[in-house]
């Protein structure tokens, strides 16, 4: 029934693989959106455009940080065209929610009857997200819901993905991460009690190479600054003049009500 979530659980599931959708994915430009992609086409789910919130005044990827320029690099890179959802900074729970309504409005009228998400394990965003689309022609799907994400973590970096470390919440780890790819190194680094993925907020990830792309993005680390807590390495698309939009500061924080940063790494 469209409005009603999938149980999707992990990536051998082939519910939807028999089905003829269309699909939607909320991209983050980080690990979790990448690899969904990647599992939804080993499962024979088209996917056929990607949807983004951008913070408007920054032109950069809500939480993340990332420019807009290596999103739409990433997007052609997949393949695929992208969606993106200016928000307003300051940005309200109104303002959210309307603007995503909008979006699946849009997205039903297209003829998309699903909408996927990277999620793991928060079961608050999950419940947020199926009530925010109950009634909406969308049936919300999560292909990585409950797989552990210690072996997620790997099975991600053994796939070929390549990931830089954009934002870094210095609550959970200390400012060095910033900055630091996504690799074994790493997760042998993160302290006891962090998520291997930083589904909890810990980190957010921007993917410039893996099996999800037709080629590699091209990148080069920039500044590093710190907004209310939260640090922030700037990436730079090869040949970029490093300049940034002086109005970042909302970069790092979530509307709607949920935890800040959290699933969407």
């Amino acid at each position: 029934m469209p409005g009603s979530a999938v149980p999707w659980r992990g990536p051998n599931a082939l519910l939807y693989s028999r089905r003829n959708v269309k699909t939607l994915l909320a991209w983050s430009s980080g690990k979790d959106s990448a690899w969904t992609l990647h599992v939804l086409r080993q499962q024979g789910v088209p996917v056929s455009a990607l949807l983004t919130t951008i913070n408007q005044a920054a032109d950069r990827v809500a939480m993340h940080g990332v420019r807009s320029s290596l999103l739409e690099a990433q997007a052609e890179s997949a393949g695929l065209p992208l969606w993106k959802i200016p928000l307003p900074w300051p940005c309200t729970n109104d303002d959210y929610e309307s603007r995503m309504s909008d979006a699946c409005h849009r997205a039903v009228a297209e003829g998309f009857d699903t909408i996927a998400f990277g999620d793991l394990f928060l079961a608050d965003i999950r419940r947020y997200r199926e009530r925010q689309l109950a009634g909406s022609g969308l049936t919300p799907l999560f292909p990585l819901w409950q797989i552990p994400t210690a072996a997620l973590a790997r099975d991600m970096i053994a796939g070929g993905v390549r990931a830089r470390l954009a934002c870094v919440d210095t609550k959970a780890l200390d400012a060095s991460f910033a900055g630091r790819d996504f690799d074994l190194g790493l997760l042998a680094d993160l302290p006891p009690g962090a998520d291997p993925c930083g589904e909890n907020g810990e980190f957010h990830t921007f993917v410039y190479a893996g099996p999800m792309f037709r080629v590699p993005i091209e990148i080069e680390l920039g500044e590093v600054r710190d907004v209310g807590g939260f640090v922030y390495r700037d990436l730079l698309g090869v040949g970029s003049t490093g300049l940034r939009p002086e109005a970042d500061e909302g970069v790092g924080r979530r509307p709607g009500g949920l935890p800040h940063g959290a699933g969407a790494s």
